[in-house]
């Protein structure tokens, strides 16, 4: 359902809107922003100097690290007395970002998501189930403000509370889940636990994101509950979610709301923009914020573009599934890995659940990389709840096989019995570093 006009423009109307609503935010954050006037000054740049909407290249890039220095508001960009809304991240790597909200950049989000809500398959008349958390994280109510504009009955469950999550799905009978793939996962395996078939419920569509997740995950998720999966993807200091959605009639690729963000995929290393469809890190550009603002923001997400029409009908931009953050990637042993690039081939191994963690611990002087998986109930039983059985040691050979081959990096493997690996009810700890002094492996 097709809810906008402005998701089919032709790219010379997006360009147009584009640069008309870029030379506006500058003009914004010139005015009202000293962290972007230095900037913007030491470039001796105006928005004179935007005339075309890859002008964006000219201006300076926005690192997380500028939230923190100047938190906790003077990135904002509105007076106190317009913000109604204030979200933060969880801080757990140093100062929390923060970021603010006029009445029209809720109402902008709100349209946002109830876009991408749409595009996923979510209609009208049907039953919204958010297990996403609510409170200073912006998925819960950012997911829930855009379910409720779309019309639908929206139930704010939030994150956790499984055994609650399972009444609301039986009792309430949602056409749509939105969370954590991880978590709707648990949910999954804790009715098939207590003997419920999920595929049994009224679930049509779900909307996961939050974290990196495989195709593979995607197949368990749809082959549990009959459902369509589709990714979400935001962050808070862009907007949060509905940035971009994919769509359930093509599952290829994120349409990203280009009358809301300029979107570039650079090189890292270099910063130097790469070709459509090639893998580089996003870089976004808001064009409708009034509160908080940001200039090509570097979202540390690996990921690339294509600007070919889609069959749904929607002629935006799409961006790939997200591979992974370049601060989750490893190094082992001089080879580059990302978790979803594990998940990928691990779920592809018959006898285990979808569920593991990497593990890096230090021997003396060395550095090991551990890889906990999870063999399935089924096969657990099969092998009278005996961990070292034969079996259980071709797992794990299967595993350390498919890792070297795949993966080309050698890992110690453990196998672990059903529901060993700690579940989260939001994202996924999917690496648990043990070593004292982080250091490269």
């Amino acid at each position: 359902m097709i809810i906008h006009d402005v998701e089919t423009y032709s790219q010379e109307e997006m360009k147009a809107l584009q640069l008309k609503r870029l030379k506006e935010t500058v003009k914004r954050v010139t005015a009202k922003v000293p962290f972007y006037q230095e900037k913007f000054n030491e470039l001796n740049i105006t928005a004179e100097d935007i005339q075309t909407v890859e002008d964006v290249r000219k201006l300076p890039f926005t690192k997380k690290e500028a939230l923190r220095d100047n938190y906790p508001f003077n990135l904002f960009a509105a007076d106190m007395k317009d913000i109604i809304r204030i979200h933060a991240s969880s801080g757990t790597s140093g100062k929390p970002t923060v970021v603010g909200y006029t009445k029209n950049d809720i109402d902008n989000w709100a349209d946002m998501v109830a876009r991408a809500i749409a595009i996923a398959g979510g209609e009208p008349d049907g039953v919204f189930q958010n297990a996403y958390g609510y409170g200073l994280f912006t998925g819960g109510l950012g997911i829930h403000y855009g379910a409720e504009r779309l019309g639908m009955a929206t139930v704010p469950i939030s994150g956790g509370n499984t055994d609650r999550q399972i009444t609301v799905i039986e009792d309430f009978k949602p056409t749509v889940i939105a969370g954590t793939p991880s978590y709707i996962l648990k949910v999954a395996e804790e009715m098939e636990y207590m003997g419920k078939d999920p595929k049994n419920s009224s679930l049509k569509f779900g909307i996961f994101g939050a974290e990196p997740w495989s195709e593979e995950m995607r197949k368990v998720l749809e082959d549990k509950f009959g459902i369509k999966a589709c990714d979400i993807y935001g962050l808070s200091e862009v907007m949060g979610p509905g940035v971009a959605m994919e769509c359930h009639e093509s599952q290829d690729g994120l349409h990203i709301a280009e009358d809301h963000f300029i979107v570039e995929v650079i090189n890292p290393d270099t910063l130097e923009p790469v070709a459509d469809g090639e893998e580089g890190e996003l870089v976004f550009t808001s064009l409708t914020k009034e509160a908080f603002p940001v200039i090509r923001y570097r979202t540390g997400d690996i990921a690339s573009i294509t600007r070919e029409k889609c069959k749904c009908g929607r002629t935006t931009t799409r961006m790939s599934r997200v591979k992974g953050r370049i601060d989750d990637m490893l190094i082992i042993r001089g080879v580059n890995v990302f978790p979803s690039e594990i998940e990928h081939f691990l779920i592809q191994i018959e006898d285990l659940a979808p569920h593991y963690q990497v593990r890096l611990r230090r021997e003396g002087t060395l550095d090991v990389v551990e890889l906990h998986v999870e063999v399935t109930e089924e096969v657990y039983q099969q092998v009278n709840n005996d961990i070292q059985h034969e079996r259980i040691k071709l797992v794990m050979k299967k595993v350390q096989h498919s890792m070297k081959n795949n993966c080309l990096v050698s890992m110690k493997v453990k196998v672990l019995a059903p529901r060993s690996i700690p579940r989260s009810e939001g994202k996924a700890v999917r690496i648990v570093d043990e070593r004292k002094v982080a250091v490269t492996v």
